[in-house]
């Protein structure tokens, strides 16, 4: 994308409101497909619900029968454990720097989080490493696609396949993500999907679970409805009442219609989403190049395609004569929200003292912890508002004493400029 300095001649000025971070996305195909739902009679788990899964399937070249809704990406973690036969007392090795879903899952099979520190160029968990974290009660690998770019994959089930190891794609951020043409999940037994509020498909709350073997994947749809033989849908449907047995103890982790509604529109417009997020990508980093003190992120290879979830910068106080928390905040007194993705798992109170972890055991995680913020994206802004974000952090720099910033010619008229919505 080419990006002039005349395009952004403008003064910066407040928001009249405020740029709510990750709001989704909704239009009125999404909200007549949920007035349908309502309608209809049936808002729980049944047609749509399975439109939606067979849709989904098919984005990612899937058999239809392999994709499962659920109610969340937590759940489809926690039913890929159970599959995988993960029991207490087993060991998952996965990411620090995740959000505390990921490791909640592991703990509700009674399974014992273990941490690999994470690649700083790329925040994805650091595939060469993870070989030396297995013990013989290593069961299972969790890599996190952080931000919508994938890990290594062919490196991770490498390792995967040396120990006979299951691996668990969370890919909460990575929906529309691929590596040299293959699809996000193709080559691993699960992947773990999020239609969260904030995410670039949203139901709402709610997640799609990817099982590449039939037989798992009909054990995981009983599992999702407390282990019965037929879900609502079978039970009550047009075909009449029908008799179900309980094959093993389940979950109630099942997705509603009236969630399905939202997302069979949304799914629909994921690539043109991503074609929006990847030109507000390209205007953040364009516009941001010339700022000391802020770092945008590294550049995926030609071969990837990125899911753009988030766009996360480094600050660096040695620079920029500020901290992330100060950046932030004086973002949200200019009415731009911000996201922190994430602190790292093992410095929330409750894991370090259950675990015994502290701080320096995953120096990389931390860092990013705590230098990284995420700038608002999504497919419902729009240029004005990346040059308004722009303008404010270049108001927030601005307000440093002016050794503490280097600028360097021509670059300075850039930063001099913000631009107004």
């Amino acid at each position: 994308m080419q990006v002039s300095i005349s395009d952004y001649a403008r003064v910066w000025q407040l928001r009249e409101d405020f740029l709510v971070f990750g709001a989704p996305v909704i239009g009125e195909s999404d909200i007549a497909e949920v007035v349908d739902t309502l309608r209809s009679g049936w808002i729980g788990f049944g047609p749509k619900c399975q439109r939606l899964e067979a849709d989904f399937a098919a984005y990612l070249g899937r058999p239809t029968e392999h994709a499962v809704a659920v109610s969340s990406c937590t759940a489809a973690l926690h039913l890929s454990l159970v599959a995988s036969d993960v029991k207490p007392g087993d060991e998952v090795i996965t990411t620090p720097l995740t959000f505390a879903a990921t490791v909640n899952a592991i703990m509700m099979t009674g399974a014992i989080p273990v941490f690999v520190d994470i690649d700083p160029a790329t925040q994805n968990i650091d595939a060469a490493a993870i070989a030396a974290a297995v013990t013989v009660r290593t069961r299972a690998v969790i890599p996190v696609h952080m931000a919508g770019r994938l890990c290594d994959i062919a490196a991770i089930r490498a390792v995967a396949a040396r120990y006979d190891l299951s691996v668990i794609e969370d890919a909460a951020h990575a929906v529309e993500a691929a590596e040299g043409g293959v699809r996000v999940g193709a080559t691993s037994p699960f992947a773990c999907f999020s239609f969260y509020a904030t995410k670039n498909m949203t139901t709402g709350d709610g997640g799609m679970l990817l099982v590449r073997d039939g037989v798992a994947a009909e054990r995981v749809r009983r599992l999702r409805f407390h282990g019965m033989s037929r879900d609502a849908w079978a039970r009550y449907g047009a075909t009449g009442f029908r008799h179900y047995e309980i094959v093993e103890p389940g979950f109630k982790y099942s997705l509603t219609d009236m969630q399905a509604a939202l997302g069979l529109h949304q799914l629909r417009r994921l690539d043109s989403n991503l074609a929006i997020r990847e030109s507000l990508w390209a205007a953040y980093d364009a516009l941001l190049r010339p700022l000391n003190g802020i770092r945008t992120p590294q550049r995926p290879p030609d071969s990837a395609r990125h899911a753009r979830h988030l766009y996360t910068v480094e600050i660096v106080p040695e620079e920029l004569g500020l901290s992330r928390d100060e950046v932030l905040n004086g973002l949200t007194e200019r009415r731009v929200g911000t996201g922190v993705h994430f602190k790292p798992v093992h410095l929330h109170p409750y894991y370090r003292d259950r675990y015994g972890f502290r701080e320096g055991m995953f120096p990389h995680a931390e860092h990013v912890g705590q230098t990284t913020l995420s700038l608002p994206l999504s497919g419902g802004l729009t240029l004005g508002d990346v040059r308004n974000v722009v303008g404010a952090l270049n108001d927030i720099a601005s307000s440093v004493p002016r050794k503490s910033i280097s600028l360097d010619e021509p670059r300075h008229a850039v930063l001099s400029i913000g631009g107004a919505r």
